[in-house]
């Protein structure tokens, strides 16, 4: 009789065990599959568990992933539960958990088994690593994209200065031509007008060059220290009526102990005004702007955050190239946002965007301390 019951239990722990490596297995095979997200791969995890497990037919699966939660029909908060921590880089990012609906017999811990503990605890070893393996992945391909993106500006930036330089020439020699020509005497009206139109467009064209110069960083800024702090105040005084007349509110979030940067003045204002003229464009029916700035650790940050249209990844994309516009014709040459990327990658900073359909944008023109006059002395 004790043979029997010997060779019984012998056989149901045998059963288990094949289940468990059963289901460690299935799992390896769905976590190899890079056709499929993330989130469909934690799905078929947590379908796959309840297989596993002693009693199937009453067992109930969930694995829970920062705020999102993937469990298979049925499962409740019950005090049958195993649990195990999910690690990712050593910090908790949630929970695998398996519930029986039903009560049963106590065993190594609660209605589970010791073998059970161990085979939860394996698969949210697993669900870290694929977790850890997969942000990796993306966080390396967003690497690559940026790669290209700063490659693509700068021969860009490369072919916009070789233009802007062959077109200054001529074009000064036709403002020069025009001026004379106006001051000739006994000139008939219509003939004035016409060479004030050729002036006009003229000067609007050596703008526009300028601000492509500025882009492709070949116009170097004269440096002084900088109070960022200073340069909004002003940009406020210019802008404030305007933001008033189209229903905007205005915030100013100004950290008072910020410390000052090298920068040229002018060219740190004129990036500012770009980036105002640009969030009150996306904000045609009123809204909210706000302007902040921040001392982070090596840099200090100016901040022109929207409650305007907002932008979706395709416009992101291809936001600091020149001329692109999403704008109708006549309302913007496409040169506001690539002169403000021009200015702070010459003081050599950087600029991040984030934005959402609906919700608005947000920039963040972030530039490097100016040093202290100790470490420039030792330096």
């Amino acid at each position: 009789m004790r043979k029997n019951q010997s060779s019984s239990s012998a056989e149901t722990e045998l059963r288990e065990r094949v289940k468990e490596l059963s289901c460690l297995y299935r799992i390896a095979r769905i976590v190899v599959r890079h056709d499929v997200s993330l989130k469909e791969t934690l799905q078929d995890i947590v379908d796959l568990l309840p297989s596993a497990w002693q009693y199937p037919k009453i067992t109930f699966a969930r694995i829970t992933l920062d705020e999102n939660m993937y469990v298979t029909p049925g499962f409740c908060d019950c005090m049958r539960k195993l649990t195990a921590v999910i690690t990712v880089g050593e910090k908790r990012r949630g929970t695998v958990e398996v519930i029986y609906s039903e009560d049963k017999p106590e065993l190594n811990e609660g209605p589970f088994l010791k073998e059970e503990r161990n085979l939860i605890e394996a698969v949210a070893r697993e669900v870290g690593l694929v977790v850890e393996r997969r942000e990796a992945e993306e966080g390396k391909s967003k690497l690559h994209d940026q790669l290209r993106h700063a490659d693509r500006l700068a021969t860009i930036g490369i072919l916009t200065a070789g233009v802007a330089h062959e077109l200054n020439e001529p074009l000064g020699n036709i403002l020069g031509f025009a001026q004379l020509a106006k001051k000739c005497p006994g000139l008939p009206q219509q003939a004035v007008k016409d060479i004030e139109r050729i002036e006009t467009a003229s000067l609007h064209a050596r703008e526009v060059i300028k601000n492509l110069l500025l882009f492709a960083r070949q116009t170097q800024p004269q440096k002084t220290r900088v109070d960022l702090n200073d340069v909004v105040q002003e940009g406020i005084y210019f802008f404030e009526a305007r933001c008033a007349k189209h229903g905007v509110e205005l915030i100013r979030l100004l950290d008072p102990g910020l410390p000052k940067i090298n920068a040229d003045h002018s060219q740190i204002n004129q990036a500012l005004v770009n980036l105002v003229v640009n969030a009150l464009q996306a904000m045609p029916d009123g809204g909210r702007l706000t302007l902040s700035t921040v001392n982070e650790e090596t840099y200090v940050s100016l901040i022109v955050e929207d409650t305007g249209t907002g932008m979706d990844e395709k416009v992101l994309e291809k936001l600091f190239i020149p001329f692109f516009t999403t704008k109708d014709v006549g309302e913007g040459t496409g040169l506001g946002l690539p002169v403000v990327h021009g200015i702070v990658t010459s003081h050599g900073g950087s600029i991040k965007v984030k934005s959402e359909p609906g919700k608005g944008s947000r920039f963040d023109m972030r530039l490097p301390k100016a040093k202290s006059k100790r470490a420039n002395a030792k330096g």
